[in-house]
């Protein structure tokens, strides 16, 4: 049974950090390209960073030195340092591996606030 399972997420006030994790089960892995969306109120979900099987990554325009995507393949888990956050980061996010088939995990909120 494919899983992914997203945590870190929080309150946090402008200016300060989250890491969030995704751990994967049931496909491997290692072959998949990962990555990280977010959905914000009323908006369509959007690609924030990709992590790709070879260890390239490719950020949104509205994250770039701020966010940092990784991966642990050995743990079959990925990262998403998030700093310097701002109201503008507040929304779900949600885990995605992705081949020829994609997977999706449950989310987990975030929410920049002072």
């Amino acid at each position: 049974q494919v899983q992914l399972v997203e945590s870190g997420g929080g309150l946090v006030q402008p200016g300060g950090s989250l890491r969030l994790s995704c751990v994967a089960s049931g496909f491997r892995f290692t072959v998949y390209n990962m990555a990280w969306y977010r959905q914000a109120p009323g908006k369509q979900r959007e690609l924030v960073a990709t992590i790709f099987s070879w260890g390239d990554t490719n950020y949104a325009d509205s994250v770039k030195d701020r966010f940092t995507i990784s991966r642990d393949d050995a743990k079959y888990t990925v990262y998403l340092q998030m700093n310097n956050l701002s109201p503008e980061d507040t929304g779900v996010y949600y885990c995605n591996a992705a081949r020829f088939d994609s997977f999706w995990g449950q989310g987990t909120q975030v929410t920049v606030s002072s």
